[in-house]
C-alpha cells in the first residue's frame, strides 16, 4: 500500500463508518500526464447509487484540501465496484462464497493460472472453487487477483 492510499484510507474510515459504507478499494496511479486517485465504495445490500458517490466525494474532498497530504494535482473518483468487484480481504471471500469468481495465481496450480467458477467455501485461508469440470483447492496467499464474476 503506498503512503498515499493509506492516508486517504485513514481519512476515508470515519466517512465511511458514518454512512454505513464500506472501503473496497483505493487507487493511486499516473495515466497519460495524470494522476487519478479512485475510491470503491460498498454498502451491505450492493446498492451504491450515485448520492452516495457523491456524498464520500465531497467530504473526501473537503478533508484532503484541509490536510493536502498528496503533493501532485489529481482527479478524484468515488465510484461502486460494479459487478465484478475486486475480492481482497478475508471478509470479501467469505461474501462471495455461493458466487461466481475469477481468480488468477501467483503460480500455476494444476498446470493452470486462472480459475473461474463457484467458489463453495473458504475457510481456514483457503478457497474451494468449482470449475466446470474440476473443484480446485486454492490458498489465500497464492492469488494473485480475484474478483467477482458474471455468468451469461
Amino acid at each position: 500500500m503506498s503512503k498515499v492510499t493509506q492516508i486517504v484510507e485513514e481519512l476515508l474510515t470515519p466517512i465511511l463508518a458514518e454512512m454505513n459504507l464500506e472501503l473496497v478499494d483505493i487507487e493511486y496511479k499516473k495515466e497519460g500526464s495524470n494522476w487519478f486517485l479512485r475510491i470503491f465504495i460498498d454498502n451491505e445490500t450492493g446498492t451504491i447509487d450515485i448520492d452516495d458517490c457523491g456524498s464520500v466525494s465531497e467530504r473526501l474532498s473537503q478533508r484532503l484540501d484541509e490536510l493536502d497530504p498528496i503533493p501532485t494535482a489529481y482527479f478524484l473518483e468515488v465510484s461502486s465496484p460494479g459487478a465484478e468487484r475486486p475480492l481482497k480481504k478475508e471478509s470479501d471471500f467469505r461474501k462471495a462464497v455461493g458466487k461466481h469468481v475469477h481468480l488468477t495465481t501467483k503460480e500455476p496450480i494444476d498446470g493452470d493460472t486462472v480459475f473461474e467458477g463457484e467458489l463453495l467455501s473458504f475457510e481456514n485461508g483457503v478457497l474451494t472453487v468449482k470449475e466446470a469440470k474440476k473443484t480446485h483447492q486454492i490458498a489465500l496467499e497464492q492469488i494473485a487477483t480475484a474478483r467477482m464474476a458474471i455468468v451469461f
